[in-house]
């Protein structure tokens, strides 16, 4: 039981490992293509389109008017974002010591968790007993 545990603990390590690893080179590349002003040429882009038409079945589940809600907050995100961020650099400063934090705290959370369930199982030790009679049974 203890391998069974450590053993999917290494496993989700490693899964938490690349999915930090994977989020810092993803934003290092968005934050590095983003030039100064490329946020508000997003927002022009994002709210200029009118939503796409709804396909039948989906019509009476989602609205036009909320898809159009959703891309004028988004619109509105990347325009406040722009005045906001003086560059992909400068965040990207402070952005990646953030990750490195949070992984840190995962890991140390997943490793707890783990201890834990460690300890429970050693602890759980079911009665082993020869087969025979038992008492209260027939006696």
């Amino acid at each position: 039981m203890k391998t069974l545990i450590w053993s999917l603990t290494a496993l989700l390590a490693v899964l938490w490992t690349g999915l930090a690893a994977l989020t810092h080179r993803v934003t290092d590349w968005l934050l590095g293509t983003l030039a100064a002003g490329a946020l508000d040429q997003a927002a022009g882009s994002v709210g200029a389109p009118t939503p796409p038409a709804l396909p039948d079945w989906l019509a009476p589940w989602l609205d036009t008017a909320t898809l159009a809600a959703w891309q004028a907050l988004a619109a509105d995100l990347l325009r406040g974002l722009s005045a906001v961020l003086p560059s992909g650099d400068a965040v990207m400063a402070w952005l990646g010591p953030l990750i490195g934090v949070g992984w840190g705290l995962g890991m140390a959370l997943l490793l707890a968790v783990a201890g834990v369930l460690h300890w429970l199982a050693g602890r759980w030790n079911p009665a082993r007993t020869a087969p025979g009679p038992q008492p209260g049974f027939g006696s």
